[in-house]
């Protein structure tokens, strides 16, 4: 276990329309500076098939779909990578997205990321948050096919 800080800033812009939240960066992701970068972590393959075509910059694609990216946790206790190792939050300051783009939609991605907004965020900002599955390996319940049919929602919300 060991104390950090969440190392990047979010990515978002000012026509942003939806906020994706994940927990807080893995490992690979705190290593390698950007989102979801563990190669077994299904996020950037499921928005690949959702938006039909290939990603070669990550933020360059969320920004040209107006999708903002960040994490629930500014710093905590974790374990590894480990999501249900996480203590001691220290919630993130999401004004810092909410008052400078259009973003209306929050999309939690995970149980921990939707019970932490739920427990910290959601008493602040009032926004409901739309609950998709974790795109993580571990939760190995969900093939990356069911995980594309419940990641659809999201282009409903950027129309």
């Amino acid at each position: 276990m060991e104390r950090l800080i969440h190392p990047f800033e979010p990515w978002f812009q000012k026509d942003s329309k939806i906020l994706l939240l994940g927990t807080f960066p893995s490992v690979m992701s705190r290593k390698c500076n950007y989102y979801y970068a563990h190669p077994k972590n299904r996020f950037w393959k499921i928005m690949e098939i959702l938006f039909e075509e290939k990603i070669e910059r990550p933020k360059e694609f969320c920004f040209k779909h107006h999708i903002a990216l960040w994490d629930t946790v500014e710093s905590c206790t974790i374990s590894s990578s480990k999501d249900a190792s996480i203590k001691d939050v220290v919630p993130m300051d999401l004004s810092v997205i909410l008052n400078h783009s259009e973003v209306k939609y929050i999309f939690t991605e995970g149980k921990k990321a939707h019970e932490i907004y739920q427990k910290y965020l959601y008493p602040i900002y009032h926004i409901e948050d739309i609950v998709l599955p974790s795109t993580s390996p571990a939760n190995a319940t969900y093939s990356l096919e069911h995980l594309v049919e419940e990641y659809k929602i999201i282009k409903k919300y950027l129309e």
